[in-house]
């Protein structure tokens, strides 16, 4: 769940308010299972891929967020900083879903943002 600000960026701090809960969108980018299917001993490229075919009927009000694929993630951090975002989460496209920490899926925290916690 987002709130946007009137520049299109996410509000953190607007959503945990709930004083904007009629303006919250709600943003997928991923898919674990769907129709009695478990997905998450697929590649997050292939969930990806479901999850577009399922959300390619539009369903009002679920958008699929957008990622870069490459090595680009310190360019893409750096450009988080620069919007003041909350950071940017790398995953590995060839790996299933694992529940829990684990060093192919890594959240990368704005120091300079105030969610920052160290």
């Amino acid at each position: 769940m987002v709130v946007l600000d009137k520049d299109g960026l996410s509000d953190f701090d607007a959503l945990h308010s709930r004083r904007h809960d009629k303006q919250a969108l709600f943003y997928v980018f991923d898919i674990l299972a769907s129709d009695g299917e478990d997905y998450r001993g697929l590649a997050l490229l292939l969930r990806k891929a479901k999850l577009a075919r399922l959300l390619k009927r539009q369903v009002d009000g679920v958008f699929i967020a957008e990622y870069e694929q490459g090595d680009i993630g310190d360019v893409l951090f750096w450009v988080a900083c620069n919007m003041n975002l909350e950071g940017i989460v790398s995953k590995r496209l060839d790996r299933a879903y694992g529940a829990g920490r684990c060093n192919y899926w890594i959240k990368i925290k704005n120091p300079a943002h105030p969610a920052y916690r160290g």
